[in-house]
């Protein structure tokens, strides 16, 4: 009798996990030069300088670049080549407009739902992130306010909500970038209430502070690139 005639009945077949296509690896190490401004937008992508720094074949960069065009991160411009997307006026005002109202009913229901200790691992992060400021580290100022809000996220114990508000993250930090030296201080300021507000359970107070503190973000982002749209 044969391996396969001896399984319970009922059982769906399962496909053995395979390694990840290069051409993924790939797609991620040009996405996250992109969102942290090595990349900038505008910038000429050549297939060959980008194989040379990843250290792979042009490819699987080809296969990547054409992913990445597919999700708006590149733009591809027949006879002149691959560039990073430059975001227009209008597109960031869409994610960042729609990113407030999201992170505002994160922080309200986070704080209808606080508990000690995911209280205690927002005040290890504001750590973490005015650690950094302070010294002018800005890639580590970028991913403690990204974890930081992520927290508020998972705080507010609704799955949904996390799921899409995981969709808008990575654009939000490539926004988020360019801003977060100017923001400063005033910033961590404004997580620093926003936690406070979230350890008292204040909802609406909370889910006000977090409005305000994501629409500061966008009207500075808007402003900063005013004369490059």
């Amino acid at each position: 009798m044969s391996l396969t005639s001896k399984m319970p009945d009922g059982i769906a077949a399962r496909q053995v996990a395979r390694p990840v296509p290069l051409r993924e690896t790939v797609y991620e190490a040009i996405l996250d030069l992109i969102i942290s401004g090595e990349l900038k937008p505008g910038h000429h992508l050549v297939e060959k300088e980008l194989a040379e720094l990843l250290g792979v074949s042009r490819q699987p960069v080809r296969e990547a670049l054409q992913w990445l065009k597919k999700d708006e991160w590149v733009d591809l411009r027949p006879g002149y080549g691959a560039f990073v997307h430059s975001p227009t006026p209008e597109e960031a005002d869409q994610l960042l407009s729609v990113r407030t109202l999201l992170e505002a009913e994160s922080a309200r229901l986070a704080a209808l739902n606080s508990t000690k200790e995911g209280v205690a691992e927002l005040r290890q992060i504001y750590k973490t992130g005015v650690q950094a400021l302070k010294s002018d580290d800005i890639e580590e100022v970028v991913a403690a306010n990204a974890e930081l809000h992520a927290q508020i996220t998972e705080m507010s114990g609704n799955k949904i909500l996390k799921e899409i508000a995981a969709q808008v993250d990575r654009r939000v930090r490539w926004y988020h970038t360019p801003v977060a030296k100017s923001r400063g201080k005033a910033a961590w300021d404004e997580h620093a209430a926003l936690i406070d507000a979230i350890s008292k359970k204040e909802a609406d107070r909370a889910a006000q502070l977090m409005r305000e503190h994501t629409e500061h973000t966008r009207t500075s982002y808007l402003e900063q690139n005013a004369e490059s749209f």
